[in-house]
């Protein structure tokens, strides 16, 4: 895409729908070249960034020449985050799932392509998966190629986003020390949005807000004024439901003759790590009456059929739900429903990804004068929280064992385990 006036070019691999370049774009970046295996995600990227070129191919299948000959030239930047799947907290995690490598694909092409910054976006899970192993497949080749790496662990309501979601993100650069966004928001809801910004700082959007001039849902698509903003009527079974449902209770807090059998089963899961469900915040939520006076919970490709509107009882819309993630009511999403539901809930807050292309365009416009030096780990903040899980535990030990010769820093609450003694 061209932009008047842009400075720098990207690379957009695992691109999804294209929030990641919507985002990027607002912040004056432009792509060179986007990419992604899955069709709805490729139809729906090309209707909405026209004129930016796009491969549809597995990544294992892109060579360093293929895309600088699509993008005709080395980027300035690599931006992307490999599918989530396998990683997700709220979802299976399983360490051996194949698309987890797609983790050192990423890495080995900006190795290879060597553009003088990247940018790694995934799921808060991507820190502890496989026992933190995927952590080593993005760093080792990188160091090893000279970037200087920041890793931290953001959440999008502190930067404007009407939702509690934790994103791990990396900048790297190979001449200067990576820049991070400065939240611009003061988020509530949740204990670790809350402990970042300063009171000076602008309340995150609430969900009322987000949704206040939305119109009226409809019941059909052919009756919806707005593209995607209708839900089916609810059974009669289910408006029970959602009726009896206040703010912010879930499946669990109905009478168990209204607990649907799915959510029984699910209930009685166990984690990976063998901790019973209970003590994990308790059973799945199944359904959720969304709170209107705080950011939504994180909205992933269910959301549209959990997440009960605060004030009508029926669900979600698509529309709603993109709005969640705050792509603008233009934006088109290509394929049939479920396929549209992934692609919202994949995708990364529009508003989110334009501070991480202001924190980019801050770390290539530094310059530090570090290109003749070795690549290393710089900073690795990894939990505002006073405690950490064992598995995240495991991972630090990890990191530290492995890159604590180097010249690092880790900035953290006192409470928190050093990583850098």
């Amino acid at each position: 895409m061209s932009i008047k006036g842009q400075r720098y070019s990207v690379i957009d691999l695992f691109s999804g729908a294209g929030g990641l370049s919507e985002g990027l774009h607002g912040a004056g970046l432009g792509t060179l070249v986007g990419s992604d295996f899955w069709k709805p995600a490729a139809d729906s990227y090309v209707a909405n960034h026209l004129g930016v070129p796009f491969l549809q191919e597995d990544a294992h299948d892109l060579s360093p020449r293929l895309l600088i000959a699509s993008a005709g030239r080395v980027p300035d930047a690599i931006v992307g985050g490999p599918p989530c799947q396998g990683f997700s907290s709220a979802g299976a995690k399983n360490g051996a799932d194949l698309r987890n490598s797609l983790v050192g694909a990423f890495a080995a092409l900006i190795a290879e392509i060597r553009p003088p910054a990247f940018l790694f976006e995934n799921v808060e899970g991507f820190l502890t998966s496989s026992n933190g192993d995927y952590v080593l497949a993005l760093l080792d080749p990188l160091i090893e190629a000279g970037y200087k790496i920041s890793i931290e662990k953001l959440n999008v309501a502190n930067y404007g986003v009407p939702q509690l979601r934790k994103r791990t993100i990396a900048i790297g650069s190979l001449n200067s020390i990576p820049r991070l966004p400065a939240p611009t928001h003061r988020a509530f809801g949740s204990p670790g949005s809350s402990k970042v910004g300063h009171n000076a700082l602008p309340l995150t959007p609430s969900v009322e807000k987000a949704l206040a001039d939305m119109p009226r849902a409809a019941d059909s698509p052919s009756s919806a004024h707005l593209a995607d903003h209708w839900t089916k009527p609810p059974s009669p079974t289910d408006a029970l439901r959602y009726k009896m449902l206040e703010w912010g209770q879930t499946m669990k807090d109905l009478p168990p003759e209204l607990q649907h059998p799915s959510y029984l089963r699910r209930a009685n899961r166990r984690v990976a790590d063998g901790t019973p469900s209970e003590k994990r915040g308790g059973a799945p939520a199944g359904i959720r009456k969304v709170r209107p006076d705080e950011p939504s919970r994180a909205i992933t490709s269910a959301a549209s059929r959990e997440f009960i509107h605060p004030f009508e009882n029926r669900r979600l819309t698509l529309r709603e739900c993109a709005r969640l993630q705050t792509f603008p009511d233009t934006y088109s999403f290509i394929g049939p429903n479920q396929a549209k539901s992934t692609l919202i809930g994949n995708a990364i807050p529009v508003r989110f990804a334009e501070a991480l292309g202001a924190a980019l365009t801050d770390t290539l416009n530094a310059d530090d004068g570090l290109s003749s030096e070795p690549g290393r780990l710089v900073n690795f903040e990894v939990t505002v929280g006073d405690l950490m899980s064992p598995a995240l535990k495991h991972t630090v030990e990890l990191v530290k064992n492995r890159y604590n010769n180097q010249n690092t820093s880790h900035q953290a609450p006192e409470e928190e385990l050093t990583l850098w003694p």
